[in-house]
């Protein structure tokens, strides 16, 4: 499961940096300010999400567990739903998948809650 978060991780990442070169230049001269504010807002998490996937993938190497786990899918999901919901709409101009974006945002903050329990719960052995 660990390489399978890297993986997803590397891929967000590597999507995150192609998106923002479309947004400052393909999409630049096309969309209003507001809406190219936005489209960054979705490559910025979309980055720190990816770069925190690949981190959750290295703690499970050392640390697996179900809570880890939950929190690689839970930060895997709520990335998509929260990046990917904000590019539809500024692309589209449709709000029919807005409200998805604060559920894609209470996925990253469990996510990240998860991750942090996994941490915490994890009793190093006695020196």
């Amino acid at each position: 499961m660990s390489r399978v978060f890297v993986f997803l991780g590397a891929v967000y990442s590597a999507l995150s940096v192609a998106l923002g070169a479309v947004g400052s230049h393909a999409l630049k001269s096309r969309l209003a300010v507001e809406a190219l504010a936005t489209w960054e807002i979705g490559v910025r998490y979309q980055m720190y999400h990816g770069l925190g996937l690949m981190v959750v993938g290295l703690l499970m190497t050392r640390w697996p567990g179900k809570l880890l786990t939950a929190g690689g899918w839970l930060l895997a999901a709520g990335t998509l739903a929260f990046s990917g919901t904000l590019y539809e709409l500024c692309l589209t101009g449709d709000r029919l998948f807005v409200p998805i974006t604060p559920t894609g945002g209470t996925m990253l903050v469990l996510g990240w809650l998860c991750v942090a329990a996994a941490v915490f719960a994890h009793r190093s052995p006695a020196r």
